[in-house]
């Protein structure tokens, strides 16, 4: 790369860690073998505590908190928040229902502030530097979910979010297979971005120029990556993957990859978390 060719930088960002032991180890691995920067925690889940112990022996390792309000575990019980979550403490596993649910019930207004806070709390009692947030299924980008991050922002210490947009002609010269998957995503949250970006401004929060990983769900692997790298743009870009060693394993492999390793240098890529923005 000549001096005068613009900067591209990456954050490679890990979902779900603190999910499983498996994806925990995937995520330190990637970090310590291979190109993974950051990675986001759900603070409820049955390997968090696991992923706390792992994350403080790695301190140069980006942690954000993945925030989850479908398809996971609440923070509070049930009787505290029960329009969000069942007895038994799980969210919600119909996002779709849950989504329209949180923007047209008054009552879950209340309880998803309720939840979010208790969900920060146990974020910064682990004492890890909260390095960005972002949502468990991108349910941070949510009219009502953003707006209460928004009103909390200094209060919870947030200082950068994941702006989910990708390119979806980008994506569709790489990458095949899923196209109503693929367009439909794109399109819903090319809507919540442009809405989401000025209130980010707003705050200064800050985020990446584009985010990829958003229509490859469980196909965040070497091919993509390989195809990936050459077209990144300028500026400041997000790739989030859902490495573990058993049910996303070719994530995990394309993370540690040497031959990936050494596309990154050719092109002159600079790896990053997101407070080196």
């Amino acid at each position: 790369m000549s001096d005068s060719a613009p900067q591209r930088r990456l954050i490679v960002n890990a979902d779900d860690f603190g999910c499983s032991e498996s994806i925990n180890e995937a995520v330190i691995r990637a970090h310590q073998e291979g190109i993974l920067t950051t990675a986001s925690l759900m603070v409820n889940e049955s390997a968090a505590d696991q992923a706390v112990r792992m994350a403080r022996q790695h301190p140069g390792f980006g942690v954000g908190l993945h925030l989850a309000l479908v398809c996971g575990k609440a923070a509070l019980s049930s009787e505290k928040i029960p329009n969000l979550a069942a007895p038994n403490g799980q969210l919600s596993k119909n996002a779709v229902g849950a989504g329209l649910k949180y923007f047209f019930s008054s009552k879950c207004r209340g309880q998803l502030r309720a939840e979010i806070g208790a969900q920060f709390e146990r974020f910064h009692a682990t004492g890890l530097p909260l390095d960005h947030v972002n949502g468990h299924l991108n349910i941070h980008l949510h009219p009502v979910v953003l707006g209460i991050l928004m009103e909390n922002a200094q209060r919870w210490g947030i200082r950068a979010m994941r702006l989910t947009r990708d390119r979806y002609f980008l994506n569709a010269r790489i990458a095949s297979g899923r196209w109503a998957y693929r367009a439909s995503h794109a399109m819903i949250f090319r809507i919540l971005s442009d809405w989401a970006r000025p209130r980010l401004a707003r705050k200064m929060i800050r985020h990446t120029n584009v985010v990829f990983g958003l229509m490859q769900s469980s196909r965040v692997d070497s091919a993509y990556i390989e195809k990936l790298l050459p077209r990144l743009p300028p500026g400041d870009s997000e790739l989030y993957s859902h490495p573990s060693l058993d049910h996303s394993r070719n994530e995990y492999d394309a993370l540690v990859s040497p031959a990936i390793r050494r596309l990154l240098q050719q092109h002159g890529i600079r790896l990053i978390r997101y407070q080196d923005l």
